[in-house]
């Protein structure tokens, strides 16, 4: 059996993998901020509740990540796949305007996170028999193209580019696959608006098409199933018709 962890498992995007994978039959630790909603999410697995570990925690802060691994490694033994999910925005204000408390709390969450967790998971995995596993970053349509008013969030995204290339580069010595994947307007309770309308780079609201999370969890068990000597480096699922390609 294969062991998962999933950050940001409450909700949406975290959810919807860590169902998936769970369906798929792997053992999923889910972690975030909100051990009641953490709790939702194995009550919807059904059966396969007894393969889950909830393990409140955040990802910004590291005391909180190396006690998320060491209660997996003592669970379960081992690692697979780590999925750096968990993720926050700013207010869509004008840069100019943006509070530098909020500035940190997204670098916090969005690249220090996943950082964290990149780390105690180079740890285990290179230190597990057999050595090595897959690492997963949920990157964004902002890792290459912003939005309007969304700098914190465009900046991190566009540094975890960074990140998955470097975790590809130095996992290769321990078996250690990392890819990225980027998805485009994910149904999920965050999404709801880009239905009614948001801000387009050329100051109009338009309304956006928007993607089931059904084609986004397969993408995700797809890249977490293929084997250690193969990878998808960057993945791409979005709303055909969103405004990305062609974006202002």
């Amino acid at each position: 059996m294969k062991i998962a962890i999933v950050t940001g498992a409450g909700s949406g995007i975290g959810r919807a993998a860590a169902l998936a994978l769970l369906e798929k039959g792997y053992a999923v630790v889910l972690s975030g901020r909100r051990a009641d909603v953490l709790a939702e999410t194995a009550a919807l697995s059904g059966p396969a509740r007894e393969r889950t570990l909830v393990v409140p925690a955040n990802v910004g802060d590291p005391a909180d990540v190396q006690a998320l691994f060491a209660r997996t490694k003592d669970r379960f033994g081992r690692l697979d796949v780590l999925f750096n999910n968990a993720g926050i925005a700013a207010q869509g204000v004008p840069l100019e305007e943006i509070p530098i408390e909020a500035w940190r709390a997204v670098v916090d969450t969005n690249l220090s996170g996943p950082f964290y967790c990149t780390q105690e998971a180079f740890k285990l995995m290179k230190s597990q028999t057999p050595q090595g596993g897959r690492i997963i970053n949920n990157g964004s349509i902002s890792a290459y193209t912003p939005r309007p008013n969304s700098a914190p969030y465009t900046a991190t995204k566009h540094a975890i580019s960074g990140l998955t290339k470097s975790t590809a580069l130095d996992g290769r010595k321990y078996d250690i696959a990392c890819g990225q994947i980027d998805i485009g307007n994910a149904a999920t309770a965050l999404t709801e608006r880009m239905a009614k309308g948001v801000l387009q780079a050329n100051g109009e609201i338009a309304a956006e098409p928007r993607l089931d999370l059904k084609a986004v969890a397969d993408a995700i068990v797809y890249m977490a199933e293929l084997p250690l000597d193969a990878n998808v480096l960057f993945m791409t699922v979005m709303a055909t018709k969103m405004p990305y390609v062609g974006r202002g």
